[in-house]
């Protein structure tokens, strides 16, 4: 039997996020619109809010959390090569097609992209279409466009409508 999950929400600059985790790891991290289960917080969730509101007030890069990610073999190798992009950078989906040895997968990998349960510390939103617009993102192509922003990622083509102005009220 899996054990009960702990729940704890972040109020960040570009919305409420939600942290879920088991005794030993990170299991999910995602943006909602309002908390849906009871907070229930340990160690974990605490360090974990911690690092994220690091990152959102420019003092982290990257993330050192252990993490549950559950999925496929082939979403596995996609969530672990975004966890390889660099902060600041954004990659093609075709390239993360090329960097798992599945080249022609390129469809398959943006629906991999699009199922990742941990947002931002396995880092989707550095994913980007051939042509280096946005493309897809569950939370929204203004939050994606802000976190580019955020982090100065200087290879994406970013509508002004999707800027950080463009926060949907």
């Amino acid at each position: 039997m899996s054990e009960a999950p702990y729940f704890k929400y972040l109020t960040t600059p570009i919305g409420l996020m939600e942290l879920c985790a088991g005794e030993k790891a990170l299991r999910a991290v995602e943006f909602v619109d309002h908390p849906r289960h009871l907070s229930r917080t340990t160690s974990l969730l605490e360090e974990a809010a911690a690092q994220l509101n690091d990152y959102f007030q420019d003092h982290r890069r990257g993330f050192d959390l252990p993490l549950s990610l559950e999925g496929t073999a082939f979403q596995m190798n996609v969530w672990q090569e975004l966890r390889q992009i660099p902060y600041g950078c954004a990659v093609s989906y075709q390239d993360i097609a090329r960097r798992i040895g599945r080249p022609r997968a390129v469809r398959a990998v943006g629906a991999a992209n699009s199922r990742n349960p941990i947002a931002i510390i396995v880092p989707c939103h550095r994913v980007v279409g051939a042509n280096g617009h946005l493309t897809g993102y569950a939370s929204g192509l203004w939050r994606k466009a802000w976190l580019l922003q955020h982090e100065g990622c200087k290879q994406v083509r970013i509508d002004p409508a999707n800027s950080r102005s463009a926060r949907p009220q």
